[in-house]
């Protein structure tokens, strides 16, 4: 795909909540249309990450306490507890969630259909662009109030 090139100053001029929506809409439904392929939520995909990135560490409590924030669907994370577990992708043992061999295998399906997302929405953007990209708009969001850091 081609855009067409405008000058800074065009660009400067720019509604910036009309791009950050128009971007933010786009690369959320590419990413929920690929993980639905796995019948799978954006919940669904942090819990098997974060699972995966420590198994047997993370309990309910604490997985959906670092989760929450970021959800904007109000999801009831023990329902999605309860569909991995029923899909035997996620065991608990003394509290502690991790992934059984299906849920790590389901999570790496879901990984590439994620990764085709993200790269066609990096197509022609150099890494340092991209960098670029997100500093600003970390600096816009805590200009405005909010938290700018990086997510932990």
């Amino acid at each position: 795909m081609t855009t067409n090139e405008y000058s800074q100053q065009q660009l400067a001029a720019q509604p910036i909540g009309h791009w950050a929506r128009e971007a933010a809409n786009l690369v959320i439904g590419g990413l929920r249309t690929a993980l639905a392929e796995e019948h799978l939520t954006q919940p669904h995909w942090w819990t098997l990450n974060h699972i995966a990135g420590a198994p047997g560490e993370w309990t309910r409590e604490a997985l959906t306490a670092k989760l929450t924030p970021y959800d904007d669907q109000h999801t009831d994370f023990e329902a999605v507890y309860a569909d991995l577990t029923t899909r035997g992708w996620l065991t608990e043992t003394d509290h502690r969630l991790t992934l059984t061999e299906a849920g790590e295998a389901g999570r790496l399906r879901a990984h590439t259909r994620n990764a085709k997302v993200h790269a066609a929405m990096r197509q022609g953007i150099d890494d340092a662009t991209y960098a670029a990209t997100i500093n600003t708009l970390r600096h816009l969001v805590a200009n405005l109030g909010g938290n700018g850091d990086l997510p932990a």
